[in-house]
């Protein structure tokens, strides 16, 4: 069964995202399993929107994001809020 995950980046600015973003996936292809990803800016940081085919695929890639941020130089404000929530339904234009 498909996931959402919804996860906020306390104090990262977009710069900080993108310079990540840069190491944690730098071809900026899809990894494993993501169906949608967005990201942009919400209160006190940025945040993130994704559907992945399961949580495995999601814990899979998200095993690469503290050293993408590590090496990116950017220090994150404490860990990550994420929420999960499983999808009844996907509508695509």
């Amino acid at each position: 069964m498909a996931i959402g995950i919804r996860v906020k980046l306390l104090g990262i600015t977009e710069e900080q995202f993108d310079k990540a973003h840069d190491q944690i996936n730098p071809d900026r292809t899809p990894p494993k399993g993501l169906l949608f990803h967005a990201s942009g800016p919400v209160d006190a940081g940025w945040g993130i929107m994704d559907f992945w085919e399961s949580r495995a695929d999601f814990d899979a890639f998200a095993a690469r994001i503290p050293q993408g941020f590590a090496d990116a130089g950017v220090d994150l404000q404490g860990p990550p809020d994420i929420n999960e929530f499983p999808v009844h339904e996907m509508i695509s234009a």
